[in-house]
């Protein structure tokens, strides 16, 4: 069964942009979705891989 995520969340770096995600979390782990198109669903991953994800966008890993 696919976890129910609450307590959607925009990034204040958004600044109002249209093009951006929400973040939403579900026990341990986080959602994401296209703030755009809230009906086509999200992606889930697990505490771990959401804590890896972060950790590699903190260390600079995905920056352009």
């Amino acid at each position: 069964m696919k976890p129910i995520p609450t307590n959607w969340r925009k990034s204040s770096r958004s600044h109002q942009v249209s093009n951006c995600v929400e973040v939403g979390s579900f026990g341990s782990g986080a959602a994401v979705r296209d703030t755009k198109d809230r009906a086509a669903g999200y992606v889930s991953v697990d505490g771990a891989r959401w804590n890896d994800f972060l950790a590699a966008i903190k260390s600079g890993r995905y920056a352009r």
